[in-house]
């Protein structure tokens, strides 16, 4: 498939952190979308947006529920701040290798979901990984600071710092309700999942209150409840990896599903000329270097947040199997040489 060097006119989802430049209007659609900017969740840009027409105090009584939905998981999962009243990860963090900690239960149902996730994925989705993940996070901040002072982290801290990623370090009594790192060292980081599973969260409250034709952004994780009024679904942009700024690598048009996308140009920093981008392949404690951008098209936002990373830090074959396996997803791969792979239930999804 040759790559698609022209720009769309998008209506909504622009500014994307993710590789979804956005969702374009139906030419034939009359009911004029309302849409909603919020900049306080998971430290991007996200949007809510309805094409269901309808009153505005209903849009506003939703968007407001959504809001809500996501605010608390935010506060939730925030790695870098604590909140009055709320133990969430970054005071889990903090208190590593004391007492277990009592926590909120929708705390406990996530960890318990992305230790779930961790054995399906093979240990290729490993909260657990925050040790490492810091030290590429506080050069890739040095970098960005100061570019002169651009350096690599040292492979022999990445490993000591990989000693403590042990999923069985994260210990979890739902009955209790508390959460234990029983390594002073291990840190919790869910950039991988946080995201997508509150994003899933808002779809489905969305869902138990009969919205239809809404469309959530949040901070790039794509989630459309149900079709567009007149029965079609969306096109959606992936960004070429070449020129994610200006130019797409494929448009696909669906409805009622999540996409996500990870690629190697979203958060990076460069030394001696080499770009090093944020998404950590587990087995090397490194930028995985697999692919330029992996999307990944499935029902759950959680997952397919979960399976973009996953399926980066993977080869095509053992990513394949591993999609054909949990049934329900497709993947677009884009390799460095800008070659398309993709799974068979995506074939008619492509659209100019």
């Amino acid at each position: 498939m040759n790559r698609l060097k022209k720009g769309l006119f998008l209506f909504c989802l622009l500014g994307l952190l993710a590789s979804f430049a956005g969702c374009s209007q139906n030419e034939n659609q009359s009911t004029e979308p309302v849409g909603k900017v919020y900049f306080n969740w998971f430290d991007t840009v996200s949007y809510v947006y309805s094409y269901a027409g309808d009153p505005a105090e209903r849009f506003e009584e939703l968007s407001a529920g959504v809001s809500g939905i996501l605010t608390e998981y935010h506060q939730l999962f925030d790695i870098y701040h604590e909140y009055s009243g709320i133990n969430n990860l970054c005071t889990v963090n903090r208190l590593a290798g004391g007492d277990p900690l009592p926590v909120d239960p929708k705390l406990i149902d996530f960890l318990l979901y992305a230790k779930d996730l961790y054995e399906k994925t093979d240990g290729e989705m490993n909260i657990l990984l925050g040790s490492v993940l810091k030290i590429w996070h506080d050069h890739r901040t040095q970098a960005l600071d100061d570019p002169s002072a651009a350096a690599l982290p040292d492979q022999d801290a990445l490993e000591e710092a990989a000693r403590h990623t042990d999923i069985s370090l994260l210990e979890i009594d739902a009955e209790k309700g508390t959460v234990r790192l029983a390594d002073a060292a291990a840190a919790i980081d869910v950039g991988a999942v946080g995201k997508g599973y509150a994003t899933e969260k808002a779809a489905e409250y969305l869902q138990q209150q009969g919205a239809a034709s809404y469309v959530l952004n949040i901070g790039g994780n794509i989630r459309i409840i149900g079709q567009k009024p007149d029965g079609s679904g969306w096109n959606t942009a992936v960004k070429d990896p070449e020129d994610p700024e200006n130019s797409y690598a494929a448009i696909l048009k669906i409805a009622d599903t999540a996409c996500v996308t990870s690629g190697n140009y979203e958060r990076f920093f460069a030394v001696s000329g080499k770009q090093y981008h944020h998404i950590i392949d587990p087995d090397t404690l490194w930028p995985a270097e697999y692919f330029a951008s992996v999307t990944v098209v499935t029902r759950d936002s959680g997952l397919a947040d979960v399976l973009s990373t996953a399926l980066f830090c993977m080869s095509y074959e053992d990513g394949l199997a591993l999609a054909n396996a949990l049934g329900g997803v497709d993947v677009l791969w884009i390799e460095h040489d800008g070659t398309l792979r993709y799974t068979d239930g995506l074939a008619d999804k492509f659209t100019n």
